[in-house]
C-alpha cells in the first residue's frame, strides 16, 4: 500500500490546479482534492500499481465535482455545469503554459483560455498543460476519444486565432 500512496501524492499540485479551475474557488478547490484523496484512499485496493495513478486522481476529481454540482442542484440551486465552469472569470493561472516571465504574453494567453467554452478550456488544460494523452481524457472526462480529438483541434485552432495579433505585433513569426 505504500507504493500506492507514494504514485498517488507527487500529483497533488496538479489535481489542485484543475480543481482550482473547475470551481473558480480556492476554498471549494482544496476541499474537491481533499475529497478525490480520500475517495482514492478508500479505494486504493482498485488501483494497480504502474499504471496511470494522475489520470486515475483526475477522474475521481472530476466524478466529485459532478457529483457536488448534482447534489447543489438537489438542493435547489438552478446554475447549469457550463455557467458554473465559466466563472472561472480571469482566474485561469497560465504559469505552466509560459515559462517566461512577459507579462504581456501572460495575460493574452489567459485572455485567450477565458474565450473558450468551458469544455474546451478543460480539454486544453489536460492536454496542453497536464499532458494527458487523448484517450487518458476521454477516460477522465467520459466522452469518446473522438470527441477529445475534435474539441481539442477546434480549442487550439481558437486559441491560435486568439493570440496571433499579439503574437504578431510582439514580433513572433505564425
Amino acid at each position: 500500500m505504500e507504493t500506492k500512496l507514494s504514485e498517488l501524492l507527487p500529483h497533488l499540485s496538479s489535481l489542485y490546479y484543475f480543481a482550482l479551475q473547475l470551481t473558480g474557488d480556492e476554498e471549494e478547490a482544496k476541499d474537491l482534492v481533499q475529497e478525490a484523496y480520500l475517495k482514492a484512499m478508500r479505494f486504493i485496493h482498485q488501483y494497480q500499481e504502474g499504471t496511470n495513478a494522475k489520470a486515475w486522481l483526475f477522474t475521481i476529481l472530476k466524478n466529485q465535482f459532478i457529483n457536488r454540482y448534482r447534489q447543489k442542484q438537489r438542493q435547489g440551486a438552478s446554475e447549469n455545469l457550463d455557467q458554473i465552469l465559466s466563472q472561472l472569470d480571469g482566474r485561469l493561472s497560465v504559469a505552466p503554459v509560459v515559462e517566461q516571465d512577459h507579462q504581456e504574453v501572460k495575460e493574452a494567453i489567459e485572455k485567450a483560455l477565458m474565450q473558450l467554452s468551458p469544455q474546451a478550456r478543460a480539454i486544453i488544460i489536460l492536454a496542453d498543460m497536464e499532458g494527458f494523452s487523448y484517450q487518458e481524457i476521454a477516460k477522465i472526462l467520459d466522452i469518446p476519444i473522438g470527441t477529445v480529438r475534435s474539441r481539442l483541434h477546434r480549442a487550439r485552432n481558437q486559441l491560435r486565432k486568439y493570440l496571433i495579433p499579439i503574437a504578431t505585433r510582439l514580433g513572433y513569426k505564425v
